[in-house]
Order: C-alpha cells, then sequence, then structure tokens
C-alpha cells in the first residue's frame, strides 16, 4: 500500500496549526494569568516558579516549533515545485532510473493539495510536454510525455505515431546495445516544435494491444512514453483527466539510482 504523503502532510499541518492557535487563545493567556494571580499573593516572586507556570508543555512547544517548517514544505510542493524519483526505464533515454527531478507545480494551474482541484488558471499541458500525474485508477504517480490534447486524434501502428492523420516526424540518431534489453534504435522525435529522443528496441514487433486509433475526449489527455516499447500508457489503459495532472517535468537535479552508490549529477539539465 502507498503512503499517501499529501495527505499525512496536511493532516500534520492542520493538527500542529490548530494546536498553536489553542495555545495562543486559549492555553497561553490562561499560563499569563497564572503568572499574574501567583505574583500577587507574594512579595518576592521565585523565578524558578514563574518559569515553571510560563513554561509550555512539552507536545505544544514541539508543535509550535515544526508547524511553520510543515506549513513551508506544504506550500512549496503543492503549488510550487515537487521534487520526484524515477522508478522506471520507460521514459528512457529522456529519462533514467533514478534520475531525481524537479516538478513545475503551477505550470498547469494552482491546485488544491490532496484533492487536486484546479482552483487558478495558469496554463494547460501541451503536446511535447513531459507531465507527472495520478494514474487513473490508481494512487501512483506516472511521468510520460503528453502525446494527444483535448481533441486529438491519435494512431500508433507499426511504431509509427501519427497526431491528427499526420505521422510525427523523426529521424535516426544511433544505436545501442542495453544491459538485459538488447540492442535499440535512438530517434530525435519532432511534435509541434518539441524535438526529443526516443528509443525503439531492435527487432521488437509492435504491441497488437498497443496499437489502435483514439479520440481524446475533452478534459482528458493521452500520454506516451518515450521508450516506446517498454512503456504502460495511454495505449493500454486510455487518457488521463485533467483532475489527475500533478505538474510539468523542468528539470533533473541528481542521479541516484542505488542507495549503495554515491549520487552523480551526470544527468543534470533542463527536461525536453
Amino acid at each position: 500500500m502507498d503512503i499517501n504523503f499529501p495527505l499525512i502532510l496536511v493532516l500534520l499541518v492542520f493538527g500542529t496549526g490548530l494546536i498553536y492557535l489553542v495555545d495562543v487563545l486559549v492555553l497561553l493567556p490562561k499560563r499569563r494569568l497564572a503568572v499574574e494571580q501567583y505574583r500577587s499573593t507574594v512579595t518576592a516572586e521565585d523565578h524558578e516558579v514563574v518559569a515553571g507556570l510560563q513554561k509550555e508543555p512539552v507536545g505544544i512547544e514541539t508543535a509550535k516549533s515544526v508547524f511553520p517548517v510543515l506549513f513551508i514544505v506544504l506550500v512549496l510542493r503543492s503549488f510550487l515545485y515537487e521534487p520526484f524519483q524515477i522508478p522506471s526505464g520507460s521514459m528512457k533515454p529522456t529519462l533514467d532510473i533514478g534520475d531525481f527531478i524537479l516538478v513545475n507545480k503551477f505550470a498547469y494551474g494552482i491546485r488544491l493539495p490532496v484533492i487536486g482541484t484546479k482552483v487558478i488558471d495558469v496554463g494547460d499541458p501541451q503536446r511535447g510536454d513531459v507531465m507527472v500525474f495520478i494514474k487513473p485508477g490508481d494512487d501512483i504517480n506516472f511521468i510520460k510525455r503528453v502525446i494527444g490534447l483535448p481533441g486529438d486524434t491519435i494512431k500508433y501502428k507499426d511504431k509509427k505515431l501519427y497526431i491528427n492523420g499526420n505521422v510525427v516526424e523523426e529521424s535516426f540518431i544511433t544505436k545501442r546495445t542495453d544491459v538485459g534489453a538488447g540492442p535499440y534504435k535512438v530517434f530525435e522525435e519532432t511534435i509541434d516544435e518539441n524535438k526529443h529522443t526516443i528509443r525503439k528496441i531492435l527487432g521488437a514487433a509492435s504491441r497488437k494491444d498497443g496499437e489502435g486509433e483514439w479520440v481524446v475526449p475533452e478534459g482528458h489527455y493521452f500520454v506516451m512514453g518515450d521508450n516506446r516499447d517498454n512503456s504502460n500508457d495511454s495505449r493500454f489503459w486510455k487518457f488521463v483527466p485533467d483532475e489527475n495532472i500533478v505538474g510539468k517535468a523542468v528539470a533533473i537535479w541528481m542521479h541516484w539510482p542505488k542507495w549503495t552508490q554515491l549520487p552523480s549529477f551526470k544527468n543534470n539539465g533542463a527536461i525536453n
């Protein structure tokens, strides 16, 4: 079972903030009143007694100290930028397993945390964008490239991609071999004005269940992985609804495939 970190963060911010508010409005005035009452009953006050009366309980002190930090983290990851790690090879060669990426959370509009409702419209996904979203039917973050916008007709047959009846331009770059995956070819693909690299496994037949023609409904998007022969995407489970969008992947800031290895910065840079 996946941990719903955004929900946990929201609950922590709400809980610590509530404790902070109760202390300011109720408990702090009571502590001050207790000090005043003590001072009114003695001629020479004991500083240790006063300090004891003013002292915040440990739980309240902890909540008040962590609330600002949690609140800042919530704002940053909910409305500005959020880090993600790439868990699979479905976006090779653009993104490798172990790449840590930065996702722009406001590129496609300001959304409420957890429920994902858009409250401020900033922009919409464009063809060629690399987008993070919640896979329909699951509570799992996926990352794929936006291929089809609402109203587009997408066709994929014999490893060729068509958008609105036009074959997508691609040019051969190189042939390589991956350990465990065998030989493959790298192409530069151009969608609108976006140029990016894709890979196709050499000699692998196009999966028939991944072929077809789809019309993207309103409020939805068609996405595919750059590793065309090894990607679980819209060809198999259809479309991404707008409310499932998390943000736009904009940069790689670290590569760390295994905890037993040292992190590197060889892949750092903007994501095309």
